[in-house]
């Protein structure tokens, strides 16, 4: 039975760094889509309108508390899809002296935020999954740990880059 429980402790633990590091991979894949967002909207390259709301998208992004993040996220997504909802905003983009890296930019760091979010809600799935164990509540295994939480955000991509995954 001990060896049971150190086995189980210790498959916790690691599944509680697996979600730390799945944070951290997702925290850089939204810091480096609203950064892109944000270089894209001050470069001259968008319509006035379409910059200001992207910026301050992107912006409020950057600077949201933990407890507001997810709000904030799904507003950089739904300004993403409202200002690249045609292609010929993304064209504008690429035609732009600089604008096919930065479009190539904007489009990997769209299509990588689901795919962190993904990893980490799967590594909070599991951890919640075994803390539910009677085993790990009687005994404590999980310590004085709190319960990890799923980051749950609109993530959608924009439909004019959608078409342009490689």
């Amino acid at each position: 039975m001990g060896i049971y429980l150190s086995w189980t402790a210790g498959r916790l633990d690691r599944l509680h760094a697996r979600i730390d590091a799945a944070r951290a991979a997702l925290d850089a894949q939204l810091l480096r889509r609203a950064s892109v967002a944000q270089e894209l909207a001050t470069s001259g390259v968008l319509d006035p309108a379409a910059s200001i709301v992207l910026y301050e998208a992107a912006h409020s992004a950057r600077q949201a508390e933990e407890e507001q993040r997810e709000v904030a996220e799904s507003d950089l997504s739904q300004a993403l899809r409202a200002v690249f909802a045609e292609t010929a905003q993304v064209e504008a983009v690429r035609e732009a002296p600089g604008g096919e890296e930065t479009a190539g930019e904007l489009s990997a760091a769209v299509f990588r935020v689901p795919m962190a979010r993904r990893f980490h809600n799967d590594a909070v799935r599991a951890a919640r999954a075994l803390r539910r164990h009677r085993t790990v509540r009687w005994f404590r295994l999980a310590g004085h740990a709190p319960s990890p939480l799923a980051f749950e955000m609109d993530d959608e991509p924009p439909a004019a880059l959608a078409d342009r995954t490689k």
